[in-house]
């Protein structure tokens, strides 16, 4: 199957299927040189949405620093909203600040997407932060303002008529949204991110992960009651790639052939309708108000 790009919401941008989540190429996990690697790696596999976050370590400064010089060649995602120092979290000036911040950071002029992220209700209902991220789309340094969260925020955000993108859980365990909110998005011609598609592996864990981020997943997984063997991570990735609503999903990894697997799985194509239908429909009969995960 060839991979072909997808309209991002009603945007003019065309969005490669599978996106590269930027969180694992902190210096924690990589040298400064394999993280050069990586980077230049995802952009000559034709991979053209890079998703990354102030919270990442020196996720922002080593994509400015590697591949800076290829701007033109890939859609650039960032997430602001706190840790900006001299101002307090979750306030006009602190977005103005961390979209400023992002930029020199990034080595950009501007930013295609820009997410609130995981901001809450309240503060969004405020209008504080939405104005100041709106002030950097009229300023010409944003093109898109984006919300990247769950549940109730994530509809107010859709509903709100101010964002042109969205980035929200998709998943076999993560399917609240997928009958109203994506659909939403899309008649609305927002721009739909999927993250977690494998939902923390939750698979490889043969006992209940206590404590670790896949336990709800896990527990979802163990009610559910589904097997997949060998092949989870073909089922997952290609359930949440072809689910109706999603232009894009990210997947973050520090392993160049990990990510190569990946696209192998996409171009295997939509899953068989009667075990895609399956997933849905054991979803729907087992969900005990499984709220989003963010």
């Amino acid at each position: 199957m060839k991979i072909e790009k997808r309209n991002f919401g009603n945007s003019s941008l065309k969005v490669f299927p599978l996106g590269f989540g930027a969180g694992h190429i902190d210096a924690n996990e990589l040298t400064d040189e394999e993280a050069s690697r990586l980077l230049n790696s995802v952009l000559d596999l034709g991979i053209n949405l890079i998703d990354t976050a102030r919270g990442y370590g020196a996720s922002e400064e080593r994509i400015g620093k590697h591949i800076s010089h290829r701007r033109d060649e890939f859609i650039l995602s960032t997430k602001v909203g706190y840790d900006v120092p001299g101002y307090n979290d979750w306030t006009y000036d602190c977005i103005i600040a961390g979209v400023d911040r992002a930029l020199q950071t990034l080595k950009t002029d501007y930013i295609d997407i820009v997410h609130l992220h995981s901001c809450l209700l309240g503060t969004l209902e405020y209008g504080e932060v939405i104005a100041a991220l709106q002030k950097t789309v009229e300023a010409g340094k944003v093109r898109f303002a984006a919300y990247s969260g769950e549940n109730d925020e994530l509809g107010y955000s859709i509903h709100s008529g101010k964002f042109g993108s969205v980035q929200t859980s998709v998943n076999i365990f993560d399917q609240r949204n997928l009958d109203y909110l994506l659909p939403e998005a899309k008649k609305r011609g927002i721009g739909v991110i999927a993250k977690r598609p494998a939902g923390n592996i939750p698979w490889k864990f043969p006992e209940q992960p206590h404590g670790r981020y896949a336990e709800q997943y896990w527990l979802r997984m163990k009610k559910m009651d589904l097997d997949f063997g060998d092949n989870w991570l073909d089922t997952a990735l290609r359930f949440t790639a072809f689910t109706e609503g999603v232009d894009t999903f990210i997947v973050g990894t520090s392993n160049l052939d990990h990510l190569k697997n990946n696209l192998m799985i996409l171009e295997k194509g939509p899953l068989p309708e009667e075990i895609y239908s399956n997933l849905r429909k054991t979803f729907k009969q087992n969900d005990d108000n499984w709220a989003g995960q963010i």
